[in-house]
């Protein structure tokens, strides 16, 4: 218990942080709508720019997406360490609205009793997507967090290049992004 609040309170400071920085820059260019059935499911992460809150995860990084009834869809983070074990982080997104496409969300993984304070909330914007969403690609208006998705574990050179461009076509410091260490390819459903 002592480690997830010590977790939510350094998450609360980054995301504070994020947007004391957003207000500088100019708004991201987003997907302008989402099939959140399409969307929904395992993806793996390709390249991220670093951050704290992932800094212990040597590989086989992937996030599950879920539609709930209730329009909100239920996140789970998980990733190998290097000693060989897992983590995971379970939260929640949920759409900006206010006129808002739905591509722009927030997303929250403190506990459920924070939920009411807006710090909790992180911004997830999704910038680009193929459109067989084989892979998107996922950042912040402050231009600090970035992940390049797939949903397989290796992403084809071209489709990783477009990706990157796009990134850096709206600031993000790509020649800092990380490349994320998957296991070998699995078959696609």
């Amino acid at each position: 218990m002592k480690r997830k609040l010590i977790a939510a309170v350094a998450l609360l400071s980054a995301l504070a942080l994020a947007s004391a920085a957003a207000d500088k820059k100019e708004p991201l260019r987003v997907v302008p709508s989402i099939d959140f059935d399409r969307y929904a499911g395992k993806w793996y992460e390709i390249a991220r720019l670093p951050n704290r809150f992932q800094k212990r995860c040597a590989g086989e990084v992937t996030a599950d997406y879920a539609r709930r009834p209730d329009g909100k869809i239920t996140v789970l983070n998980r990733c190998r360490l290097a000693d060989g074990g897992a983590i995971q982080a379970e939260g929640l997104a949920k759409n900006v609205g206010k006129g808002q496409p739905n591509s722009v969300l927030k997303v929250r993984f403190a506990p459920a009793f924070l939920s009411f304070i807006p710090q909790v909330w992180g911004d997830y914007q999704v910038l680009a997507l193929a459109p067989d969403y084989a892979w998107a690609v996922v950042g912040d208006p402050a231009r600090k967090y970035l992940w390049i998705l797939s949903r397989t574990p290796a992403l084809d050179d071209g489709s990783y290049g477009r990706a990157v461009a796009e990134a850096a076509a709206q600031g993000f410091e790509t020649a800092r992004l990380e490349k994320t260490r998957q296991m070998q390819a699995e078959p696609r459903p």
